[in-house]
């Protein structure tokens, strides 16, 4: 049977999936992107289920098409013969094709979004932890947050039940080359630091023979994919905060992350995915465009934070903090200092509460 007859007849179907907040549009040729492991493949099969013969998935990365060229002539001739009206390319990168072939609907999946024009771009992101809940039927939330913490926001960990560390090894060794891999290493360590791409640079080199190119090309890549961002200061211009997508990934990669690092990454990723602008604001939080300051406190007393915020309060004056919104582990208080509300919330309301603004 020829190659693409295969993939005709025999489409890919998911073991199990996730039900996500991003939905696949329903006309048009699309882009959907986003970073490695974040479930781009398991949610384009889920919408596949029902399409019918007029759809057509390849998978890039199929080994088959290492010796099976995929040549832009042949698979247009097998569109019009076979009257495909929509064609699916998983795993694409720029450049494997020549040109995309005339279809009525192309959907695209990449790391990175397309430059070409002509697509409606869609980013997925990890599941947040509303999505996360959602997979973890039967559980009570105290059970659930655990499970959060060890397993993270993978799609594939969510599911694992037990002990994620083999899981997380194969995805390491899968998922990124050899120097990415020495690269990643050194990204965890310095994670949630203030750090620039030079320093970033300067740390690889102390421990792996790596050159500067490639370092300076992989972190824009890293950061064009959503693996990595950098947090802009409102206090101060330099030293942007370095933050990885995913925080129990780097919780196996560093060993001994403590949890307030945890925690505040937690924070940070909520909201990018919720597509709140935000900066940091020193080492004081998160501030938003709204000038709400957001502060990781997990296991901060009522009492506690009442005195510290009473050290902070000009600082909060002269930075224009409208309010203050305190995100614990299981605490919850208010409390008014002159005009500025001060509210604590467990970051599972927390987190729920921002998701439903959008």
């Amino acid at each position: 049977m020829d190659l693409l007859e295969h993939y005709h007849a025999h489409p890919p179907a998911n073991d199990h999936f996730i039900l996500r907040k991003t939905e696949i549009p329903q006309e048009g040729n699309v882009n959907l992107y986003g970073a490695r492991g974040c479930g781009k493949t398991a949610l384009i099969l889920d919408y596949l289920q029902g399409r019918g013969e007029e759809s057509l998935y390849i998978d890039l990365e199929d080994p088959n098409l290492i010796l099976n060229t995929l040549d832009t002539l042949p698979l247009q001739a097998f569109i019009e013969e076979y009257g495909i009206t929509e064609l699916i390319l998983d795993h694409y990168e720029e450049g494997m094709l020549e040109a995309f072939p005339k279809v009525a609907r192309l959907i695209v999946l990449s790391r990175i979004p397309l430059e070409e024009g002509g697509f409606i771009s869609v980013q997925l992101f990890p599941l947040d932890y509303e999505e996360f809940l959602a997979s973890q039927s039967g559980s009570s939330a105290t059970v659930a947050f655990n499970h959060f913490l060890k397993a993270g926001t993978l799609p594939a960990m969510s599911r694992q039940s037990g002990n994620t560390t083999l899981l997380m090894k194969q995805f390491f060794q899968q998922q990124f080359s050899p120097n990415e891999q020495s690269l990643i290493l050194i990204l965890a360590r310095y994670n949630t630091q203030p750090m620039t791409t030079h320093q970033i640079y300067s740390f690889t080199k102390e421990h792996f023979r790596i050159s500067k190119d490639f370092v300076y090309s992989s972190i824009k890549r890293f950061q064009e994919e959503g693996l990595l961002y950098f947090i802009d200061n409102a206090v101060k211009r330099s030293g942007k905060k370095m933050l990885m997508y995913d925080f129990a990934f780097v919780k196996y990669l560093t060993a001994h992350q403590p949890f307030g690092t945890q925690f505040d990454s937690m924070i940070a990723l909520t909201l990018i995915k919720h597509g709140i602008a935000f900066k940091t604001l020193g080492i004081h939080g998160y501030i938003t465009e709204e000038n709400e300051l957001i502060i990781p406190a997990p296991f901060e007393s009522e009492e506690g934070f009442w005195v510290k915020s009473q050290n902070k309060f000009s600082i909060y004056k002269k930075h224009g903090v409208k309010k203050v919104t305190v995100v614990t582990v299981a605490n919850t208080y208010a409390f008014d200092i002159e005009k500025l509300h001060f509210e604590a919330l467990p970051f599972h309301e927390w987190s729920i509460s921002h998701a439903e603004r959008e």
